[in-house]
């Protein structure tokens, strides 16, 4: 579902990026019905993502006798947990309740759930770790999807900053 809102807010970062005065109010209402539904999917997301960091300590303390012990993966768990609920809670907020702000957020929030289940095994040390020995080198598609993403954002941030403007001036 984490995954399933992030595309959803590429998807939406492209529609913004698509928008013209012809297609306008169009795009608006699907931008904000895709916001809607981006919404539902982080907050259906963030309720498994929490039973599961529940169920992670019920199985460390069978497994190691405690139930949390702040190894990188559990405090990693513990910042998406965190980050989600910022960003489903986002629209309380007046400065970040725009169709900008939460399509780019679930986007980059995702980076959060990748640290977790792979950075965390490989990068760091830890009980859940393999990096007991030479460092992995970073993979090159993770510097061209970053050097995308922020091509893309900032196009759409641009674009809806003046479709915004011009929708105020009438």
């Amino acid at each position: 579902f984490l995954g399933l809102g992030a595309l959803l807010g590429f998807l939406n970062l492209v529609f913004m990026i698509m928008k013209s005065t012809t297609n306008l109010d169009r795009l608006n209402l699907t931008i904000k019905e895709l916001n809607y539904i981006i919404e539902m999917t982080l907050i259906i997301g963030l309720f498994m993502l929490t039973i599961g960091t529940f169920l992670g300590g019920v199985w460390a303390n069978e497994s190691w006798g405690r139930y949390w012990g702040w190894d990188p993966k559990e405090t990693w768990a513990l910042a998406t947990v965190v980050f989600y609920s910022f960003v489903v809670h986002m629209r309380s907020i007046p400065g970040l309740k725009g169709n900008f702000a939460m399509s780019f957020t679930s986007l980059i929030s995702y980076s959060f759930v990748l640290m977790t289940y792979f950075g965390v095994n490989y990068y760091l040390s830890g009980l859940h770790s393999y990096a007991s020995g030479d460092s992995v080198p970073i993979p090159t598609f993770v510097y061209y999807t970053l050097v995308i993403i922020a091509i893309v954002s900032a196009w759409a941030y641009f674009n809806e900053r003046k479709f915004t403007r011009i929708k105020a001036r009438n």
